[in-house]
């Protein structure tokens, strides 16, 4: 179960990077990379099946996980590319709050806050926008998943991949 939440908040935090820049719209993937990810392969099959469904329940696509990586896609509306300011679905699943945005050039800097019975602690977000094409970003929260203590960084990148998202949602 906690490795689903926090999987949850890497989303989370990596659509705000995404969704906050001035990026090119259309199927994007996400690669973060942590040392919480490296235990994914520990967890039984029957186990990873119960946390996918946990997942699709939460509105979310369980990423494809391998050597301390999670891959997953996202969607960027034209819309969402042009905004100033991420959308409030972006923090609705996770349960967090994102509290603070800000933006020097292509640097971004975001701070949140998890306050629901799964999640509790506060995070940042640091990114780049290398390019309207790929972004950079490094995550850190501290805090509870489902009352265990999780002291955590994660590193993401993000490339564009396609202009069409196909079935995946933004």
């Amino acid at each position: 179960m906690q490795f689903l939440f926090f999987i949850t908040l890497l989303s989370l935090v990596n659509s705000t990077i995404a969704a906050e820049s001035s990026i090119r719209p259309g199927l994007w993937e996400i690669t973060t990379t942590s040392d919480l990810l490296n235990f994914a392969s520990k967890i039984p099959p029957d186990q990873m099946k119960n946390l996918d469904a946990l997942a699709k329940e939460y509105g979310f696509d369980m990423p494809i996980i391998q050597n301390g990586a999670a891959k997953s896609n996202t969607c960027i509306t034209p819309e969402m590319a042009n905004q100033e300011v991420m959308p409030d679905a972006l923090q609705a699943p996770a349960g967090c709050v994102v509290k603070k945005i800000t933006q020097n050039g292509s640097n971004y800097h975001a701070d949140f806050v998890c306050d629901n019975l799964q999640v509790k602690g506060n995070g940042a977000a640091d990114g780049t926008l290398t390019s309207k094409e790929s972004f950079t970003a490094r995550t850190v929260f501290n805090g509870t998943v489902q009352g265990t203590p999780v002291s955590e960084t994660a590193d993401i990148i993000g490339k564009w991949a396609n202009t069409s998202c196909g079935s995946t949602k933004p």
